[in-house]
């Protein structure tokens, strides 16, 4: 039990690391120093009394990510509200669970009483993990309009459903707008295979220069993270 204990304060103490890109060192203590390293860590980067709770949960659900389902199914049960059941169905969407995602969330756009903007957004990201594009396509439509949408990941899994019902030109115009610098490097490597797929050469090319150089101002963190997105651009600008 004791060991198990010391590799979720590990594993949670390099979540936190990485998800608030703090220094890299102290990855080596918490490596080679495990219990005092991330008792460390925990006390100066993470641990203050109102977050202790928090940190608990975390660390909980790293170990078994299905209890935050059963606690959330439990809440939804006792109370049927909207922020319940979307807090369900996101958390099913968080382990890839689409299936009993999308039920939630179709459920919750039912309540006109809530703006459907985010539940809409988030039904869209798990349709297309089911690779259902038709619907994308549908709900997009009602949400296309909103100015959160513009330049979105939302917007840019729009792009790939048109792609995927042979919608090229509406796909390229909606892809493109997740064109912007220093953000969104993957999504930029799948816009420029799209050129590519188009035998837009010219245009890919100059995406993947522009996200090769951007990678040598990236953080180590970052570059850590996208690690294999620039080895796979760099081996795209090699064959030009």
């Amino acid at each position: 039990m004791y060991f198990y204990l010391i590799i979720a304060l590990q594993v949670f103490c390099l979540y936190h690391l990485y998800k608030n890109k703090n220094s890299y060192y102290w990855a080596f203590l918490i490596f080679f120093i495990p219990l005092l390293g991330c008792l460390i860590y925990l006390i100066t980067q993470v641990y203050n009394k109102r977050d202790a709770e928090k940190i608990t949960n975390e660390i909980t659900n790293i170990i078994n990510p299905t209890k935050k389902i059963k606690d959330l199914e439990k809440q939804l049960q006792f109370s049927e509200s909207y922020q319940n059941r979307v807090n369900l169905a996101d958390a099913y969407l968080e382990i890839k669970d689409y299936n009993n995602a999308i039920p939630h969330y179709l459920e919750a756009l039912g309540d006109s009483s809530q703006s459907d903007f985010y539940v809409t957004k988030q039904l869209i990201e798990a349709y297309f993990n089911i690779e259902d594009c038709e619907s994308v396509i549908m709900y997009v439509e009602r949400i296309k309009e909103y100015s959160e949408f513009k330049k979105s990941r939302t917007q840019f899994l729009y792009g790939l459903a048109l792609e995927r019902v042979g919608k090229l030109e509406e796909a390229e115009d909606n892809l493109k707008q997740i064109d912007i610098r220093y953000s969104f490097y993957d999504e930029r490597l799948i816009y420029a295979k799209f050129l590519l797929s188009r035998d837009k050469k010219d245009e890919a090319k100059e995406v993947l220069e522009d996200v090769f150089t951007e990678s040598q101002h990236m953080t180590k963190p970052n570059k850590r993270i996208y690690r294999v997105t620039i080895l796979e651009v760099e081996k795209l600008l090699a064959g030009f």
